[in-house]
């Protein structure tokens, strides 16, 4: 490996890096949840604990643990022993032992899926809220990830039928709206049912969002927001992704048949005098805690753009060639160039009988090394979904540079082979260039740095 590819790359990851700790999901709570005596302070409004009976903390999320994690810090030993309990459905590998909020396992890691851990984690959520007194204020903790952790089928859908539709409209290339549109008018909890539970006393929502334009109802598919969709809307996404209906479960047309002909199933609205929501962090911050670090560190930052949609191979064939247009046209004198950007694009699948494994992030990158493979001579990209998952891998994504270049040369790999079948990971493995970070317990989508040094820099360390 050379010292200056690696140099380049290590950069890079280290204002992805700093992205990711901006938006830690213990350091979003804490900056919006503060306690002084019997006065607790939640996103600039104050209540006055001595009035409170119970505090009921719920949710479900990639980044729940963390935020449950600094709700019991902030609330301190006193509060907690007197008034705290709650349950938060988190992946597998989130779980740990809190003081008073239970973490429940609702999904093994790298599963995105619902799971029958999860059916039962979210009847017992649902329990905590029903069971509230007047007295009492429940804190909601919400994050990307959390539509998969809080599956609560309706009456009449087996949690099979759940998944079988989840896979359909994933495999289809549905976007995070599309297939929360369908979940939502199947759920008990998504589409506001949390919070049309909530019979008596006060609900608190604090949302790490995932989803492009922070959209409250489809950020873990809204459990405590009004859901503006309907069960036409839904069968419009099954028509458009899926097609043929006969591949959907018979009970999933016939549930949302049935409400699109009955006014009384039409769900009422939640009580707005008693339930609030507040966005706490996003993927904007992210970009710009990166874009703060990349300016300290000397580069001449550029953004892209923060919750930026599309196809991940497009993405990543366009940001190569930006890195090339820059390196042709920076002087010699120039200082090193940061593009940098977020979203979270969809991959479309395409039909093999081959095995295969990937995300979003490690094709984006796989398709920039396609396109830079001969020329890439001072430049590093790095992408990589800042809840440190990338499909259903153990990488939170990739990274390239001309040191992965050599490795390809040297195992006559062809990107476009694996592209072809997306078949991402494999290719990243076999050459070094995988980003593995771990659960990071949070999820605001995906960040992406480019570097791209001018030509007296990698002249100096030819």
């Amino acid at each position: 490996m050379s010292e200056f590819s690696s140099g380049l790359r290590s950069q890079a990851i280290e204002i992805w890096n700093a992205a990711v700790r901006e938006v830690a999901s213990e350091n979003l709570v804490r900056a919006v949840l503060r306690r002084e005596g019997q006065r607790l302070t939640i996103c600039g409004r104050e209540l006055d604990l001595s009035t409170v009976s119970r505090l009921i903390v719920v949710g479900a999320g990639k980044a729940g643990a963390g935020m449950a994690a600094a709700v019991e810090d902030v609330l301190g030993d006193e509060v907690l022993s007197q008034k705290v309990s709650g349950w938060v459905n988190v992946p597998a590998d989130c779980v740990r032992e809190l003081r008073r909020v239970h973490l429940h396992a609702a999904r093994p890691a790298g599963l995105n899926e619902p799971t029958v851990e999860g059916v039962t984690g979210s009847f017992k959520i649902l329990q905590f809220v029903e069971r509230m007194r007047a007295s009492d204020l429940c804190l909601v903790l919400l994050s990307g990830g959390g539509s998969a952790l809080l599956p609560a089928p309706c009456f009449g859908i087996s949690l099979a039928d759940k998944q079988a539709v989840t896979r359909l409209l994933s495999q289809g290339g549905a976007t995070i709206q599309e297939l929360n549109t369908v979940r939502k008018q199947l759920s008990l909890v998504k589409g506001g049912g949390l919070g049309r539970a909530l019979q008596a006393g006060q609900m608190v929502s604090l949302i790490i969002s995932d989803v492009i334009g922070d959209p409250l109802d489809i950020i873990a598919s809204g459990p405590t927001v009004d859901d503006p969709s309907t069960p036409q809307a839904a069968l419009e996404v099954l028509d458009r992704i899926v097609g043929d209906r006969s591949r959907v479960p018979l009970s999933i047309i016939a549930l949302l048949d049935e409400r699109c002909r009955d006014v009384r199933c039409l769900r009422p609205p939640i009580d707005a005098a008693r339930v609030h929501n507040h966005v706490i962090g996003n993927n904007a911050i992210a970009v710009e805690a990166a874009a703060r670090h990349a300016t300290v560190m000397g580069f001449d930052v550029r953004v892209l753009g923060t919750g930026m949609p599309g196809i991940a191979s497009d993405i990543g064939r366009d940001l190569a060639e930006q890195c090339r247009r820059i390196r042709a046209d920076l002087s010699t004198n120039a200082r090193p160039v940061c593009l940098l950007s977020g979203g979270e694009p969809i991959v479309k699948l395409a039909t093999t009988t081959r095995p295969r494994k990937g995300g979003r992030n490690q094709e984006l990158v796989l398709a920039a090394c396609e396109t830079l493979q001969a020329d890439c001579s001072g430049i590093a990209i790095v992408s990589g979904g800042t809840d440190g998952e990338d499909g259903p891998t153990d990488a939170a994504g990739a990274f390239f540079d001309a040191d992965i270049a050599v490795q390809m040369r040297t195992r006559q790999l062809d990107p476009a082979d694996f592209l072809a079948i997306n078949n991402s990971y494999a290719f990243f493995e076999q050459v070094g260039g995988l980003l593995k970070t771990g659960p990071t317990h949070t999820n605001v989508m995906d960040v992406r740095v480019a570097l791209i040094q001018p030509p007296a820099t990698m002249e100096a360390h030819a």
